[in-house]
Order: C-alpha cells, then sequence, then structure tokens
C-alpha cells in the first residue's frame, strides 16, 4: 500500500499584489520619460541618448510584458495547465533577458558606424536630459529594489532599470567630456561601454531563468544536504526518486519516496516531520511525499534504488 501526501503553503500573495503595483507605476515612469530621451536625442543629435531611448523602448516592451506575466500567472489552474501559469512569469523573465542583448546589438552597430564618421552632438542638451533621465531611474530602481529578489520577473524589470540608469550616467560622462574637449567620440564610446555593462548585468537573468524552464535545483539549495536532512528524520530508511525543483523563482517543490524502517510507524507523523524540515531549513514550501514501507514497493519505480550517498543497510526483502 503507498501514501501520497501533498502538501502546499499559500504565501506571499499581498508581496505579489505589491510588487505587480510597483511594477506598474515603473512602465508608466519609463514610458513617459522615453519620449522625452528620444525627443533629446533626435534634436541633440546624440547616440547616448538614442541608444538609451532604445533602450527604454525595450524597457517599456519588457516592464509591459513582466505586468502582463504577472497577471496572468495569477490564473488558477485548469485541466489542461495543472500547475497553474506561474511558469509564464519565467518565460516572460528570459525574453526580457534576449530583449537587453538585442538592444545591445543595436547600439554596438550604431556606435561602430559613429567611429568611422563621428557626429556633432549639443552636449548642454544631451546632459540636460540624461540628467532628468538618471534622476528618473534612481526613483524607479527605488519602487522595485525591495521586491527585485522576491521575484524572477521583478528582477528584470531591475536590472532593465538599471541598465538605463548607467545609459543616463554614460550619457552625462559623455557629454562633460565634448563640453570640454570637442570629442564627439566620446558619444558612441560610452554607448559601447554601457552595452557590455548591460550584457553582464543579464546574463545571471537569462541563466537563472533557463535553471528554472529547465526544472533544476533552486539556488541555494543542495540535494545532497536535503537527502541527509530527510535520511536524518527518524523512521526514515532511505530515500530514492528525489526531486528538486521550482516552479517560479518564488516557489520551490519537492518530490521524493521515502522507504520506512519499520513498517508499523506512524505515516502522517513522519510526513508531517520531512514537511516542517525541508519548508524551515530550505523554503521548500510545495512536496508531494510517498512513503514505502519496504523497498520492494521501489521495484516498479524507474529510479527505485536508494540514492548512491544515501545506502541503508536496513533492506527489507
Amino acid at each position: 500500500m503507498e501514501d501520497w501526501i501533498q502538501v502546499e503553503t499559500n504565501s506571499g500573495a499581498h508581496s505579489h499584489d505589491h510588487g505587480q503595483n510597483r511594477l506598474g507605476w515603473a512602465l508608466i515612469i519609463t514610458a513617459g520619460y522615453m519620449i522625452a530621451e528620444a525627443a533629446g536625442g533626435y534634436f541633440f543629435n546624440s547616440l547616448a541618448l538614442l541608444a538609451d531611448a532604445g533602450h527604454m523602448l525595450s524597457d517599456v516592451m519588457a516592464l509591459g510584458l513582466s505586468w502582463i506575466a504577472m497577471r496572468i500567472g495569477r490564473r488558477a489552474p485548469t485541466d489542461q495547465h495543472t500547475f497553474g501559469f506561474r511558469r509564464f512569469e519565467i518565460l516572460a523573465a528570459f525574453i526580457n533577458g534576449l530583449a537587453l542583448w538585442l538592444i545591445v546589438g543595436l547600439i554596438f552597430y550604431e556606435a561602430q558606424k559613429r567611429f568611422g564618421d563621428p557626429q556633432p552632438v549639443q552636449a548642454d542638451g544631451m546632459m540636460i536630459i540624461a540628467t532628468v533621465g538618471l534622476a528618473v531611474n534612481i526613483v524607479m530602481a527605488a519602487l522595485l529594489f525591495r521586491d527585485r529578489s522576491e521575484n524572477l520577473n521583478i528582477r528584470s524589470a531591475f536590472i532593465h532599470i538599471i541598465g538605463d540608469a548607467l545609459g543616463s550616467l554614460g550619457a552625462i560622462i559623455a557629454a562633460i567630456g565634448i563640453i570640454f574637449t570637442g570629442a564627439y567620440w566620446l558619444d558612441p564610446l560610452v554607448s559601447i561601454l554601457v552595452g557590455f555593462l548591460i550584457l553582464y548585468s543579464s546574463w545571471d537573468l537569462i541563466r537563472e531563468s533557463v535553471h528554472i524552464l529547465m526544472e533544476g535545483v533552486p539556488r541555494g539549495i543542495d540535494a545532497k544536504e536535503v537527502e541527509q536532512e530527510i535520511v536524518n528524520i527518524e523512521g526514515v530508511c532511505c530515500i530514492h526518486d528525489l526531486h528538486i525543483w521550482s516552479i517560479t523563482s518564488e516557489k520551490n517543490s519537492l518530490a521524493a519516496h521515502i522507504v520506512m524502517d519499520d513498517p508499523q510507524r506512524d505515516r502522517e507523523l513522519m510526513i508531517g516531520s520531512i514537511n516542517k524540515k525541508v519548508a524551515e531549513k530550505f523554503n521548500i514550501t510545495h512536496t508531494t511525499i510517498q512513503i514505502e514501507p519496504d523497498h520492494d514497493c521501489a521495484k516498479n519505480c524507474i529510479d527505485g534504488s536508494c540514492r548512491p550517498s544515501m545506502e541503508c543497510g536496513k533492506r527489507k526483502t
């Protein structure tokens, strides 16, 4: 006889709404300033400003996608999508990361053309627009700073905004350099430097979103440590078919087959102990535990043997 027990704690709904509201405000502010910066870049002939405006256009799209993803992620599970739609947030974060790389490619392309043919830039107007842009980005970063570690989608939006801030800062530096030296090539040079910074900051976002989509073990969790903690619980003989993954960056899940050292033990008590341990120590709040009275039940499993690091000496025959 096999027992399947599934436990989930539903928390963070208020935090999710709070982050979504802040993301909405960041979207509105970004869209408004993007128009102003694009106009400034056009009138002052600044590639740094136009590049940053182009980056902000990708931000508007990315923030909009993130906001939509968070809305879709709240939909209830269906017969076709039994996990619900929270994973769409991770897909959106991945798309946002790729959008950053695309816009950097466009910046690099335009910059290399301007190196060969430097264009005059109205540095005074460029510095005014960039300074206002930096202030706007600081405000938006402050809006999302507290929630950036709780949700991968908000983190992707935060990285976009930091990229914008770097672009504005770079434009300020280029404008000052042009004012004092007349070196118009500083404009495309700063654009390239900002592009490399954006690539560097977005790499971790893309890597983590792919890791979650591939159902890898969540960051900060060691599978061997998890299995050791479970095996140390009284009544557990060994563990097999252990899987640890994330539905989203906020929700860690675990599934495992647990072999008892004594079939007469209280199974509900054992499951409760396992759930408490993994929730408190590893923040795993969604578990599916199958309790098996002996090793005979494991023979029909694809991975029915004890994990190599957890061999037990009490196998039932």
